[in-house]
């Protein structure tokens, strides 16, 4: 379901696809660096973790046996969102960290795999698997039911749906979307908090109340600009991401938990890479690895007993 163009503003910050064949994780790196990748190194630098909890990981046989016969490389897509846990650059401009990149990493190398790495907008990487042109997506992406119509997933975390908003605002704990109603709500574009907004839309409606505008953002500085400058009254994002930003940004509060979901590496539908990307997270929990890269990341609360291939979304 879109809204009408009466009560969705979508705002597109420049963005440049980033590629490079030679580009692999082990680098962590893009071939260059332009004023986005600055302006998040710049953000991040003075609070982004560097302990490796990763190069330790060695492969392991028998979970590597359960890829398809002769795949060696995979292709992984990021979306670069400027602040932890989330993707982001290291100071030097080029460096990627983060939560998801520690994961993927730390899954290639009980696989034995090599990956070449790619960025995109977030909005871009989920179509594109299909296409082939990514054979796994890594970007914090929730599993909706939804999304489990057209893509593979295997989980990894649980993370979920929250908001926050100026520290001044008089909005309570937000448990239901109509205390959204009359106010304008960022969040991001090609996101499940767009879509979780754009579904329930009418409920302001429905309820004789003026409806919440949606206000999608392509990068997220232009996103957290919008509330502190007063022209949104409300971010949603995900709990982890939005606890970060409060503790690190003056002048904001968090407005609560809204929807846990499971969130899992990205595939193609019909994918034979699953069950080997599951077996790998599970030795991941088994040896201490998973415990380590939450524990660096600060969220600890998001840890799952075990990995699952598209499990349904959860219900509140």
């Amino acid at each position: 379901m879109r809204t009408s163009t009466r009560t969705r503003l979508r705002h597109f910050a420049p963005f440049t696809l980033i590629t490079s064949a030679a580009l692999l994780l082990s680098a962590c790196g893009s071939g260059s660096a332009g004023s986005a990748n600055a302006a998040g190194a710049a953000a991040a630098a003075d609070t982004l973790p560097t302990t490796d909890v990763v190069s330790g990981v060695t492969e392991d046989p028998a979970v590597a046996k359960l890829l398809p016969a002769g795949v060696t490389r995979l292709t992984v897509a990021f979306s670069v969102s400027g602040r932890p846990p989330g993707t982001a650059f290291l100071d030097d401009g080029k460096t990627l960290t983060g939560q998801d990149v520690d994961f993927t990493r730390a899954v290639a190398r009980v696989l034995g795999l090599e990956l070449k790495v790619e960025q995109a907008g977030f909005e871009a990487i989920l179509p594109a698997l299909d296409s082939g042109k990514y054979d796994v997506g890594a970007s914090n992406f929730g599993v909706t039911d939804e999304r489990r119509r057209t893509i593979d997933f295997v989980t990894y975390i649980n993370d979920g749906q929250g908001f926050a908003a100026r520290k001044d605002s008089d909005l309570p704990k937000i448990t239901d979307l109509t205390q959204l109603c009359g106010l304008n709500v960022a969040t991001g574009a090609g996101t499940t908090f767009e879509a979780t907004l754009e579904k329930n839309e009418q409920r302001c409606t429905e309820a004789g109340k003026k409806p919440y505008r949606v206000q999608t953002y392509s990068e997220d500085s232009a996103l957290w600009s919008s509330v502190q400058q007063g022209r949104s009254d409300a971010v949603m994002s995900t709990i982890n991401g939005l606890r970060y930003d409060v503790a690190h940004q003056s002048g904001l509060k968090f407005l609560g938990e809204y929807h846990r979901l499971d969130v899992g590496f990205a595939f193609k539908k019909g994918t034979k890479l699953a069950p080997a990307f599951r077996a790998a997270v599970d030795k991941l929990i088994a040896d201490g690895t998973y415990e380590a890269i939450l524990k660096k990341w600060g969220t600890t609360g998001s840890a799952i007993k075990a990995s699952q291939i598209s499990p349904p979304e959860l219900r509140n």
